[in-house]
């Protein structure tokens, strides 16, 4: 099937099956379906590297809930994502593996799960993890993309750390450093190991302090290490969101948005792996007042990072496409150009998803799309 994405800001878009065929000053070819895309723009699709559910759906709970979820998230802009599954019992990271080896429902239409993001149960900081899960780290796992595990966050003060770092990296996993207790100086281990991610960077983790600066501190220094942020003003304060914008700027800082199961719902009680999560104004938290996860979409954390930082949209853009398509190695995507993968999103001057295609295929049209 053949789409021409036609009179959007910057140009019409050719897409053809997949893959981007042309960009700029198109013509219709006969068969293409056209899309009305003025007053819009485009952007490459939104890759979420840290998601745990959507639409009342737990990923740790039931791996394979990860066609719901992802069939929920284009009307965010998600066309890929990292489904995330925190620190469970044995046996929850093989049925998540399962889950992707299977594929798709017949018919499916939503955005492209890439692997699992294991967020423990390799770490130190349980924040919202279940204590009773934790483990000291295994160098004999075999985690690597090609058999669905694309990043793994771990503790790495811990022992055996650096040298599953090292191993992970070689065979092409993101690792990250999160939920950890570690000093400046172990941090900078792990980094010369090969961290070179910060999972929700602030949180499960000591603060900053000006004489023992940490793991953030660390962190933050090292122009090695992209800084995943959630942007939804309860995380991390809004001032500090701009400093590390005016520190890290679009290469180094990735949105993620950290989502639970609440995802799209409302307020009311959702499972996290196997706590129990209550949603209201305050944000998701657990029983006793700590935040576990978010009940924030990627377009609005989008939005709020402009909000907080003033900073040019196009920017902002580049920490939920172009930094994470690069952190996870994959060429094809986080950039529209010929021959990259057709996955899109339609926006508002505001920001506000108006259309997403995912492989060429319409996935969400806000109301009032307008097919010629």
């Amino acid at each position: 099937m053949s789409i021409l994405i036609r009179g959007a800001a910057g140009g019409s878009l050719l897409l053809d099956g997949e893959r981007v065929a042309a960009l700029g000053d198109v013509g219709r070819p006969a068969a293409a379906r056209s899309f009305d895309a003025n007053g819009l723009f485009a952007a490459p699709g939104f890759i979420e590297l840290q998601i745990n559910g959507a639409a009342g759906h737990d990923l740790t709970a039931d791996p394979t809930s990860v066609w719901e979820v992802g069939a929920a998230l284009p009307r965010w802009g998600v066309t890929a994502f990292l489904p995330t599954i925190v620190s469970s019992p044995a046996g929850v990271i093989e049925a998540g593996r399962a889950a992707l080896r299977a594929g798709p429902p017949p018919g499916y239409c939503g955005a492209l799960p890439l692997g699992l993001h294991l967020e423990g149960p390799f770490i130190s900081r349980a924040g919202a993890h279940r204590p009773e899960h934790l483990r000291i780290p295994e160098t004999t796992v075999d985690w690597r993309p090609e058999n669905g595990v694309r990043m793994v966050t771990l503790a790495p003060e811990l022992p055996g750390a650096l040298d599953l770092i090292q191993r992970l990296n070689a065979r092409g996993v993101l690792v990250a450093a999160g939920h950890s207790e570690a000093s400046a100086s172990e941090a900078a281990a792990g980094i010369e190991a090969g961290l070179r991610y910060a999972t929700h960077l602030f949180n499960a983790m000591p603060p900053l302090d000006h004489r023992a600066p940490g793991l953030v501190g660390a962190l933050l220094a090292d122009r090695r290490v992209a800084l995943g942020l959630i942007v939804d003003g309860l995380h991390v304060d809004p001032l500090l969101i701009d400093l590390v914008w005016r520190l890290a700027g679009p290469g180094r800082l990735s949105l993620v948005t950290d989502a639970m199961a609440a995802l799209g719902c409302g307020h009311g009680t959702f499972p996290l792996g196997d706590a129990q999560v209550t949603v209201s104004d305050s944000g998701a938290r657990l029983a006793d007042g700590r935040l576990a996860g978010s009940v924030i979409s990627l377009d609005a954390a989008l939005r709020n990072l402009v909000r907080f930082t003033g900073c040019a949209p196009a920017d902002a853009l580049e920490t939920v496409t172009a930094t994470p398509a690069r952190l996870l190695r994959l060429a094809d995507r986080g950039r529209l150009r010929p021959g990259a993968r057709a996955d899109v999103v339609l926006l508002t001057p505001d920001l506000e998803v108006a259309a997403t295609f995912v492989g060429g295929a319409p996935t969400h049209v806000a109301e009032g799309g307008r097919w010629d």
